[in-house]
């Protein structure tokens, strides 16, 4: 076990990873970390789910200078979703040191992406098409970079991306560091290795099974809409005792807490947002019982370490496996079951294959609960009550009182009468929700037309005011890695 206070990282990074809730390295973390912070070239063979981001982040944070306006650093991603995804971690990683990470992807306008270009962003993290379209532009200049990450290089090359990924590298100073991540590694893979890498230590984490066996998975398909009276309905069948609800959105989460609320569910939600004392508060009044549902987004729930929790309800589908592990990871500990739903809109199926591929585990779908199950599951849980009060409690005081009872009406009915009284019936008081937009999984493989797109941009930077770089370029950063 290794700690992250182990791995020579600054105060400043340290404040911010520990406001993330993270106290132990990830094995890529912990072998990574060290090596790159001598600025050695670094090849990581891991696992989507690994913590890669922080393994390659945490480093590069490290190395920007604040004063400096220029792009120090730069990230290329497969998907816009993991672009976004990174940023925000980059982000939260340089938190305290005031280091700015800035998403550029394919979809988005790019005059919007120039103008946040002027607000001088440390870091880029681009899908390889977009950030070649800046550098034509010529709104992205790369002269200043010293750390390059290439991040799941192996789903860039299944998605045509690999002359683009050429391109980008020969647009950077020689004279940085390479940081290379992918889980597997096919011949093209290798050659970048080989011809844009200096002397790289590989680093090579086993895949291993992503989940515990004492989580019980489910699946729930159902519209946007629907969402919420399915979770009120499974919290009236299920009554769990502690239940953490994930949204994807810090907004997801406060109209969540206070809709939960107006139903009568004791409910709060924490995110990045909040101070640290309020934080504290909520989880204080989390682990007491004060409150029975804690609404979260991924980035507070990390390295919550909070006994008891039954039930993780996964509102919205998380963006990446790595998400999904964290998150159904806060139940089903010390020996004990726990339970895992996930909500997905039909349009998100293929995310959910995804997290299924990842995790090696199959979810187990679930029909959508009626009103009428959420009223027989409280009817259950009443009579579960009455029958723990006969066998454990003292009702002496209230015999005569149900004596008296009995004598005017017959047994049946008034115990028909106390279980209606005491069991909740389904709330359907009108909540409103925003509607976030679904994660769509897109087609990896690409027609000929998108390499040849790629081809054509990359003789495209070399063709524009003799400004490109001979092959030479990459030949110098040679190395003898062919393992």
């Amino acid at each position: 076990m290794t700690m992250f206070h182990e791995l020579g990282i600054s105060e400043q990074v340290m404040k911010s990873i520990q406001a993330m809730g993270f106290e132990e390295a990830t094995p890529i973390q912990a072998e990574t970390i060290p090596v790159s912070l001598k600025g050695k070239d670094v090849i990581g063979q891991a696992q989507t789910g690994t913590g890669k981001t922080a393994a390659f982040g945490i480093p590069m944070v490290e190395k920007i200078d604040v004063k400096n306006p220029q792009i120090q650093g730069i990230v290329v991603a497969p998907t816009r979703e993991l672009a976004i995804q990174v940023a925000e971690e980059l982000n939260r990683i340089g938190h305290f040191k005031g280091v700015k990470a800035l998403p550029i992807y394919g979809g988005q306008d790019i005059n919007r992406q120039i103008r946040a270009l002027k607000n001088k962003p440390h870091i880029i993290v681009g899908t390889p098409g977009r950030l070649i379209d800046h550098i034509n532009r010529r709104t992205i200049r790369l002269n200043n970079i010293q750390t390059v990450v290439l991040d799941e290089a192996d789903e860039m090359l299944n998605m045509g991306f690999i002359s683009d990924i050429e391109a980008i590298l020969k647009e950077v100073p020689t004279e940085r560091q390479t940081l290379l991540f992918s889980a597997t590694m096919p011949d093209p893979i290798r050659k970048i290795g080989e011809n844009f890498m200096k002397d790289p230590v590989l680093i090579k984490v086993k895949a291993k099974e992503m989940t515990v066996p004492n989580i019980e998975q489910y699946y729930i398909e159902m519209h946007e809409k629907k969402k919420f009276d399915v979770l009120t309905r499974l919290l009236d069948m299920e009554s769990p005792e502690l239940a953490i609800v994930f949204g994807r959105t810090k907004r997801r989460v406060d109209e969540l807490s206070e809709a939960l609320n107006s139903r009568g569910y004791a409910a709060e939600g924490i995110h990045g947002d909040l101070t640290q004392a309020k934080r504290t508060s909520v989880l204080n009044k989390f682990k007491s019982g004060t409150i029975e549902v804690l609404v979260a987004t991924d980035v507070a729930a990390r390295g919550l370490d909070i006994s008891g929790v039954t039930h993780v309800y996964n509102f919205d589908i998380p963006q990446d496996p790595e998400s999904y592990v964290h998150r159904i990871g806060r139940t089903g500990r010390a020996g004990k079951t726990g339970l895992a739903y996930t909500f997905v809109t039909p349009r998100e199926m293929g995310q959910l294959k995804n997290i299924e591929r990842i995790t090696k585990r199959t979810m187990v779908r679930r029909p959508i609960p009626s009103l009428d199950d959420a009223l027989e599951g409280q009817k259950r849980i009443t009579a579960e009550k009455i029958l723990y009060t006969i066998q454990h409690e003292n009702y002496s005081f209230y015999k005569h009182l149900a004596e008296e009872l009995l004598d005017e009406h017959d047994s049946v009915t008034v115990v028909a009468a106390a279980i209606k009284l005491l069991t909740k019936e389904p709330d359907t008081t009108p909540v409103h929700l925003t509607e976030e937009a679904p994660i769509i999984v897109k087609e990896k493989k690409r027609d000929n037309r998108r390499r040849e797109t790629g081809k054509s941009r990359m003789k495209a930077i070399h063709n524009r005011s003799g400004r490109g770089r001979s092959t030479s370029t990459g030949s110098a950063r040679k190395k003898t890695y062919n393992k």
